[in-house]
This record gives C-alpha cells, sequence and structure tokens, in this order.
C-alpha cells in the first residue's frame, strides 16, 4: 500500500490506517440493509413454499404458468400481499412495506415476483389508487384475496412509453349509461399485458376517455374480459404472447375490443367523473396535471421493479463471490498450493466495485421506499413539488438500478466461468428473467429523460404542463437555478462539507467526494440549459432542438441519480451502531465513489476538475480498496441474509469444488 493513500483526511473519525478494518458484525450489517422494513423482511425470508424447485428450462410455458400461479396462492395465503392495502381491505396500510414484501420475492423466483407485481401492485393497486369507495368494495378484497385475478392493460402495439398518446377509446353513451371501449386499428392492441393470456378475468383498461362535451384524455376503466368459465367476453380477443427470453412464468398476452360495452361505474373516477347525462367533471383542472397525477399514484410499481432488480442482483454476487472464495486455480508461487480466485485482482475488480455499488442502492432504495411511504400516509393534502419529485427519483433510481442487474449479473456469471453458464447454477435464468426489467415499467432512456426534465424545471408546478418541446421552451425563456436538494443524510453531509476544503484533497476524503459528485452534476445541468437556450435561438424546431442535446441530457440525469444514491449510502453508514461495521462501509462507499470517479475520469480530465496523475491514483486506490475488502467478501453477501433454501445453485455451496 502507499503511504498516504492510507491516511485519512475527511476528519469523520474513520481509523488511521485504512487498509485495516476490524472484522464486521454480520448481524449489524444485515440490519443496516435491511433498515426500516426489517420485520417485513423477515416475514418474507421466513415464507416457505410447500413445493419449492427453482425456475427450469425444462418447463414447457404451460407448466411454468401453472406452476407460478400455485406460487401465487401459497403467496396470498401467506397473508405477505395484504400488508400495503388498506385496513378497509383487510390490509395494514403499509404502503412501504407492500412494496418490500413483492421485492423480496426477486430472490426467488423472478416470474412470481412479477405475477405478484402484476396482481396487487398493478392490477389492486390501480383499483386503489384511482378508484373510489365503490370500487374499492366491490373489486379490492377479491383482487387481494386472489379470488379475482386481473390485468393492467396499458402498453399497445403502437405507444409504450408514451401513454398520453394512446388509441384505445372509451366513448361514454348517455342512452344506455355506458361506456364503449373499443381498439381501432392494429397499433391500439393492448400488448405484453401480464395475466392476459391465462388468468385474468378483469381489466383495468386504459383508453381515451370520450364524452358527448370532448375529449378528457387517458383514463382507467375496469372491463371483464373472460368469462367464469376462461372464456372471452364477447367483443374481447384475447392472444397469446408466447414464450419469451425469460419469466415463461407470467402469461403475458395480447387485448383487443370491439365495441365492448361496460357501465358507467366501470370508470375509476377518482380524478374524472362522469354524471349520468355524460357531464364531466374532475378535481384537477388542468389536462395535462391530471394525467401525470394518475400516472403518479403508480409509481410503486417502479419502485418495486428497481427493488425485486437488486434482489436478483444480490442472489448473483452471492452465488459468484461464495464461488470465487472456493474456486482455486493455478499455482502459487513456491509451491503454497493452488489461488483463491478472489485473489486475483482482476478477479476482485470484476465483483467487488459492483458490489459496494449494490449496497449503494441498497441504501437508496430503502430511502426511497421511507420517502414514498411518508409522504402517501401524511395527512392533508399531498406536497405536489414533492410528489414530482418523487416520481423523478423512482424513475432515475429504476434505470439505474436496473442496467446495474444486467451488467452485474452478467459480469458475475463470467466471473464463475463455465459453471456459471449451467442451468443449475441459476445465474442464466437471473440473466433471461431481470433482462427485462430495463424495458417494462418505464424503458430506462425514456426515465432518465424524466429526470432531466425535473432537474431543468426545478420540479415547479408547470412541470406537468411541460412535454419534450415544452421543457425546451421553458429553458429557453426561464432562468435554470441550478440548487443541489438534498434528499438524504442532511446533518451528516453538513458535517463533512462544513470541513471542506480546496485543492488537491486526500482521495478517500468524503467532503472531495462530495464535491466532484455535486460539481459534475451542476455543471451537466448547468451546460445543458445553455445549450438549449442558444439552440433555440439558432434553430426554430424545438424537436431538433431537444434532439442535438438529448445525450447531454442523459449524462446529466444519470450524474443526479448517482450523487443522489451517494447521499443515501451516507445516511446508511451514519445509521450504523458498530463502529468496525461502520468502517468496512465506509470503504465500501470508497469504492463506490472511485469508481465512479474511475469510470468518468475522462470527463474529469476534459474539464480540467483532476490532474493525469491523480486520475492514476484514482485507479491504484481503486485497486487498493479492492484488496482490502477481500477479506470481508463472504460477510458482505452473508448480510444480504438470503435463506440458503433459496439459493440453489451447487457452485454457492460445494465446499469440495477447487
Amino acid at each position: 500500500m502507499g503511504d498516504e493513500a492510507n491516511k485519512v483526511g475527511d476528519g469523520t473519525g474513520r481509523a488511521a490506517d485504512e487498509s485495516v478494518v476490524a472484522k464486521a458484525d454480520v448481524a449489524v450489517l444485515k440490519e443496516v440493509l435491511d433498515g426500516r422494513w426489517i420485520e417485513v423482511r423477515d416475514t418474507a425470508r421466513a415464507f416457505e413454499l410447500v413445493e419449492y424447485d427453482p425456475p427450469a428450462y425444462e418447463l414447457s410455458t404451460e407448466e411454468h404458468r401453472a406452476r407460478v400461479l400455485e406460487r401465487l396462492k401459497e403467496l396470498a395465503a401467506s397473508g405477505i400481499p395484504q400488508i400495503g392495502f388498506p385496513k378497509s381491505s383487510g390490509g395494514q396500510n403499509d404502503i412501504g412495506g407492500g412494496m418490500i414484501a413483492i421485492e423480496m420475492m426477486g430472490y426467488r423466483d423472478l416470474s412470481l415476483m412479477v405475477k405478484a407485481g402484476v396482481q396487487w401492485g398493478l392490477f389492486a393497486g390501480a383499483i386503489t389508487a384511482l378508484g373510489t369507495e365503490k370500487h374499492h368494495a366491490e373489486h379490492l378484497q377479491p383482487a387481494i384475496d386472489l379470488e379475482l385475478l386481473g390485468s393492467f392493460a396499458m402498453t399497445e402495439s403502437g405507444h409504450g412509453s408514451d401513454v398520453q398518446a394512446l388509441r384505445t377509446t372509451a366513448t361514454y353513451l348517455p342512452e344506455s349509461e355506458e361506456f364503449e371501449v373499443h381498439t381501432p386499428d392494429p397499433t391500439a392492441r393492448k400488448e405484453y399485458i401480464g395475466n392476459a393470456a391465462r388468468d385474468g378475468r378483469l381489466a383495468v383498461v386504459f383508453a381515451q376517455l370520450i364524452t358527448p362535451g370532448g375529449e378528457h384524455g387517458v383514463h382507467a376503466l375496469l372491463v371483464p374480459i373472460r368469462d367464469e368459465l376462461g372464456q372471452p367476453k364477447p367483443g374481447v380477443t384475447i392472444a397469446d404472447a408466447g414464450r419469451k427470453a425469460g419469466l415463461n412464468g407470467v402469461d403475458n398476452g395480447r387485448l383487443s375490443f370491439d365495441h365492448v360495452r361496460v357501465p358507467r361505474s366501470a370508470l375509476l373516477d377518482r380524478y374524472g367523473h362522469v354524471d349520468a347525462d355524460g357531464s364531466y367533471s374532475s378535481p384537477i383542472e388542468s389536462p395535462n396535471r391530471r394525467f401525470f397525477t394518475m400516472l403518479g399514484t403508480l409509481v410503486r410499481g417502479r419502485v418495486s421493479v428497481a427493488g425485486a432488480a437488486l434482489s436478483a442482483t444480490k442472489l448473483a454476487q452471492t452465488i459468484a463471490i461464495r464461488r470465487g472464495l472456493r474456486r482455486r486455480q493455478f499455482d502459487r508461487a513456491g509451491g503454497e498450493g493452488e489461488v483463491t480466485l478472489l485473489d486475483y485482482q482482476s478477479h476482485q475488480r470484476r465483483l467487488l466495485p459492483d458490489l459496494a455499488a449494490t449496497y449503494a442502492l441498497n441504501f437508496a432504495q430503502e430511502e426511497l421506499a421511507r420517502t414514498l411511504h411518508d409522504l402517501w400516509t401524511a395527512e392533508g393534502e399531498r406536497d405536489e413539488h414533492a410528489q414530482r419529485e418523487l416520481e423523478a427519483r423512482a424513475a432515475g433510481l429504476k434505470a439505474v438500478a436496473t442496467w446495474h442487474a444486467t451488467s452485474t449479473i452478467q459480469a458475475c456469471r463470467e466471473a464463475c466461468g463455465g459453471a456459471g453458464y449451467m442451468a443449475e447454477n441459476v445465474l442464466p435464468q437471473l440473466k433471461a428473467d431481470t433482462d427485462v426489467f430495463t424495458t417494462f415499467e418505464g424503458d430506462n432512456t425514456v426515465l432518465l429523460q424524466l429526470v432531466g426534465k425535473g432537474l431543468l424545471t426545478g420540479y415547479r408546478q408547470e412541470f406537468e404542463d411541460l412535454d419534450t418541446i415544452g421543457t425546451v421552451r421553458f429553458v429557453a425563456e426561464n432562468v435554470v437555478a441550478v440548487a443541489i436538494e438534498r434528499t438524504a443524510a442532511r446533518n451528516v453531509i453538513q458535517r463533512l462539507t462544513a470541513g471542506r476544503r480546496d485543492g488537491d484533497a486526500h482521495l478517500r476524503d468524503r467532503a472531495w467526494h462530495l464535491t466532484m459528485l455535486e460539481d459534475r452534476e451542476k455543471h451537466l445541468v448547468e451546460t445543458l440549459a445553455a445549450r438549449l437556450r442558444v439552440r433555440s435561438k439558432e434553430v426554430d424546431d424545438p424537436f431538433r432542438v431537444f434532439n442535438t442535446t438529448q445525450s447531454h441530457l442523459l449524462t446529466a440525469a444519470q450524474a443526479h441519480v448517482e450523487r443522489t444514491v451517494l447521499e443515501a449510502f451516507l445516511a446508511g453508514i451514519d445509521r450504523c451502531p458498530d463502529p468496525g461495521t461502520t468502517a468496512l462501509l465506509d470503504k465500501l462507499c470508497d469504492l463506490y465513489v472511485l469508481s465512479l470517479l474511475e469510470r468518468d475520469r475522462g470527463w474529469y480530465l476534459e474539464h480540467n476538475r483532476i490532474t493525469d496523475r491523480r486520475a492514476k491514483d484514482i485507479t491504484r486506490t481503486v485497486d487498493e480498496l479492492c484488496f482490502e475488502l477481500r477479506p470481508h467478501a463472504g460477510d458482505l453477501v452473508d448480510a444480504f441474509a438470503i435463506p440458503d433454501q433459496w439459493i440453489t445453485a451447487p457452485i454457492a455451496h460445494d465446499d469440495s469444488i477447487s
């Protein structure tokens, strides 16, 4: 180790010799990782299926779907899904706990997790959030208890991310007091709809609402799609989406409607009501704001996807690191036996920076769930600014967490060599099942654009009324003042920044870490706003203006998300009661930040934030941190507390492997 590289420079009281960390307490690590909903997580860990076999390639599509449905029934009987629903429907009104419960299924069967998410997160969640008391009384209890299986029919063949442009129509007919739901052309067919191909009987259908008074934008209606015998209802066409790359226990299907009549009460009318005579009313006057408010109530699905992706990532890392601690390869010089894989620097580099990022994202996910829960359960009128900021944070974290899952599971597969390619060792199934996470519940690139829009507009009241082109015009006409808003760890950050130093600060100086990430975010947003303003004067086409700055927008959004993730990591460390465990988390945090700086060192060099020598020192320090964390790798994955019976990969258990 280099001499100065192991000295503390941030004044936070970390050990003087940072290469030495006392053995962490795994129980404390688990408690800190589990956070506020530790009891919910432990309840989920204790839940056992009557017969549990891991997902298998040998199952036919029908066999897989049937098995997942049986598991879903067992899960419903456990009482776990009820956690997040209102007490009036037999739940505990623990919104955060409900999301965590679904997230935990990502450890064991992602088809089960997704089907649970469709049933309770999307279908029953939409009834809860968009419906009124009459809908709750009639449908919520059967949906929660699994007496009524349902679908969430939003995405269309021609429109996925652009929900406002959906083409399915729901036209009100005053003479019969009914809505006529119709698919006007093939592009309006509902696509990739979970529970539609096999099990769903009722669908929450998103359609353009039309009354005699005009069009009112996208609203949701309850539309029966099957009868009691499982046959399609008259006017409803159901097609099986077929076998997928993964998640084949989920019955995705396609839905089309040929002038299907449903009663006026089918409209989920919390935010838009139609009287018997066809008169339309809404508590939200602005159509755009009404649309964003309705979609905002469904943000829990996005949060759950990010959490489940992290669960799958933790399982992959547990398998790969346990393998790396057992597998030996090539003789050590001096005849001392073969070398353990994780002793190789290249192997440490493959796995440990990603493990640090998983810890960081774990704390960010817990912080997001906490914020959502507190905001939604607070008495009084909900803070719209806070709601818009929450939605953008959920979008950004979902994008970063699911991309992290995709790259990390691949790295784990490679780190396990040929054994990692074997189906019995789970990693190929994890790859296949999580691949679509970057796409559903919002395409990641589109979600980062939402984050960027929030940064440019400061989540102001105009936020909902601005599409992409409107955002360009807003920036062209208004001063964009970039302010770093703290999302977590405000007190600890104030302590750190109070002692912030100018100049060439120590590489493990936490205040310097914050400065670097904050400075990059601020610079990217400010220069993005400047580019948009200049281009708006040069080109009389807002789309071209946006299109030529889109990559800049995405980079700024990702920089913002990574800074907020660091803050959540610091908040998690601050909650840790054990000094030895705190020291280990500090070291992981160092690795997380310095890996980001190493990845983006080209930008920091181009913008004169670091010197050439500094860039080389960052890489050297990342190597040192990997070496220092290697003795703790087993404890770090053990702290995920994944029950051994859920880790079915033989390479994670067989001590005889050499």
